[in-house]
């Protein structure tokens, strides 16, 4: 077990009690390893969520992998084409329900183009787009 303490910005002080079954550890150690998992958990539960990562029925090996694979990279494939988009100052956060959302609003205003015979070049240059197509997503 290992404490650390952080002094926030109004002055308190923040424990934190880390425990891992090797007792050699430095808490920084504890406190990197236990990042890393939580995001491997975001990961999977990203693909389970939204990539079909626990949807496959087939049973032999191959085909299981094959299956989880393609989850994993369209996962990543939609995480970089996001990161790829980012240019703000902030921290690159990613959503994939807020990528989810964003691609349908972009379907659906398509499609709203196409069935009212609107002018594309009117509304895709319009300086409102951002917001429109973001609306739904989550903030980070």
């Amino acid at each position: 077990m290992a404490c650390i303490s952080e002094v926030q910005a109004n002055g308190k002080i923040k424990n934190a009690l880390l425990f891992s079954t090797d007792i050699h550890l430095r808490p920084e150690q504890i406190v990197e390893y236990y990042q890393a998992r939580f995001q491997i958990e975001f990961i999977f539960r990203d693909a389970k969520q939204f990539t079909g990562l626990s949807d496959c029925q087939a049973r032999h090996l191959p085909r299981l992998d094959f299956h989880f694979n393609a989850s994993l990279i369209a996962l990543n494939l939609a995480k970089h084409q996001l990161s790829s988009c980012h240019s703000s100052a902030k921290s690159f956060v990613f959503s994939m329900a807020s990528y989810k959302r964003l691609e349908f609003n972009k379907h659906l205003l398509s499609t709203f183009i196409d069935k009212l015979d609107l002018d594309p070049d009117l509304i895709l240059n319009h300086p409102n787009l951002p917001s429109v197509l973001s609306y739904g997503t989550l903030a980070a």
